[in-house]
């Protein structure tokens, strides 16, 4: 079996071997013997700017979906919001802090008493607040906490039992009004 160059050769008229070993050494030492093409300038640059613009374009496509979990985690607020809401009515204020302000809430002795007990919590609606039952505030919670602006049932909120002992010592006056 011969190899295709020696096929070459005989057919271009080198019919003896050792003319044929020949030309295939020379040829063999003549593709070894060159470097590889160190690559251009223009194509080093062009390779840089492919690979900054992939990662630019990586880094927009994870703002865009950062952005979009927020967005949709939004509309699962409002949406918990919208679907237990608890219906304000009433002459008495309640008071509670938004960031460094204080806002009122007009509400019945109820859900007075139910926001005291933690029940009932103040969540952000939009431009405006809402009373959640404590089910709907948890589900808020697991999505973002700040949403939430009054929660007297939070664990992390109560009183020691070492504090509740301490003050056991001290009586209030019955007619005492707060």
């Amino acid at each position: 079996m011969r190899n295709p160059l020696q096929e070459q050769l005989l057919k271009a008229g080198l019919t003896t071997k050792g003319k044929v070993a020949q030309a295939v050494r020379e040829q063999t030492k003549q593709r070894q013997g060159k470097a590889p093409v160190p690559p251009a300038a223009e194509q080093i640059d062009a390779q840089r700017l492919k690979a900054e613009k992939a990662e630019r374009d990586r880094a927009i496509e994870a703002e865009r979906k950062t952005q979009a979990q927020a967005n949709e985690v939004r509309a699962q607020i409002r949406q918990i919001i919208g679907a237990h809401k608890v219906k304000r009515e009433g002459e008495l204020e309640y008071r509670f802090t938004d960031g460094d302000k204080i806002k009122t809430l007009l509400v019945n002795e109820a859900l007075r008493a139910q926001l005291a007990k933690g029940v009932l919590v103040i969540a952000r609606d939009d431009n405006s607040y809402a009373l959640l039952p404590r089910p709907a505030a948890d589900k808020i919670y697991t999505r973002d906490a700040s949403v939430i602006l009054l929660d007297h049932g939070t664990p992390g909120e109560s009183t020691s039992n070492e504090d509740d002992e301490y003050y056991k010592q001290f009586q209030v006056p019955d007619d005492l009004t707060w």
